[in-house]
């Protein structure tokens, strides 16, 4: 029986496209003189954003590469991301049902905690577990299982809902239910048969209420 909810956030309950997409093509801008691919950009998502930056640009310091995205990402967050439509009516739903709520996230505090203050969520989770408090980051199951552990939730109680294949890999390995949700821009438009064994969502959804239909 499902009785706890742990939630990716950049894509998953926020949209933080358009504002991730454009810090990114700054810093390429940056430090190549043009716009980088977009499809390597959508399969950063997910990932810790030191991993990606050093991949993207190898002939840079990290964290040179990483203060200008993050430069340009913190003065244009708040007015950039926007609540998926239904997230919130889902969060009010699944508290008044009795679920626990959480969070597993690569995003950094500071700004997880800007975009949950701008739409009114705080009171919605239980526990957040944040790039931060983590030392190995998706796939890996550190961060759900931090989550889970101060819930006093076990794995096969959980569903971890995300927009990524790391989202999927990192619920597989932790041993709760993955699903995916249809908005992902990442994933957008594959079906589970469409996904390897080890990405494969048990279920996709294709709006926030969705959710109750599958867990």
């Amino acid at each position: 029986m499902i009785d706890t909810l742990v939630f990716d956030f950049d894509g998953t309950l926020m949209d933080t496209n358009s504002v991730i997409i454009e810090s990114w093509q700054h810093t390429y801008r940056t430090f190549t003189g043009h716009e980088g691919d977009m499809d390597y950009i959508l399969n950063t998502f997910g990932e810790p954003l030191e991993t990606s930056m050093e991949n993207a640009f190898p002939d840079v310091p990290v964290d040179e590469s990483v203060k200008v995205y993050r430069t340009w990402h913190r003065e244009h967050f708040w007015d950039m991301i926007e609540l998926f439509p239904g997230v919130e009516e889902m969060l009010k739903e699944a508290k008044a049902r009795g679920y626990k709520v959480g969070i597993a996230t690569s995003r950094v505090e500071v700004t997880l905690y800007q975009g949950l203050e701008k739409y009114g969520l705080m009171d919605y989770f239980d526990e957040i577990i944040t790039a931060e408090e983590v030392e190995n980051h998706k796939p890996d199951p550190e961060c759900i299982l931090k989550v889970l552990d101060k819930l006093q939730s076990p794995p096969e109680n959980a569903a971890m809902i995300g927009d990524s294949k790391l989202d999927m890999m990192c619920a597989h390995n932790a041993g709760t239910k993955a699903i995916l949700v249809g908005w992902s821009l990442s994933l957008k438009g594959k079906d589970i048969d469409d996904f390897p064994a080890e990405e494969a969502p048990d279920s996709i959804i294709e709006n926030a209420m969705d959710i109750f239909d599958v867990i």
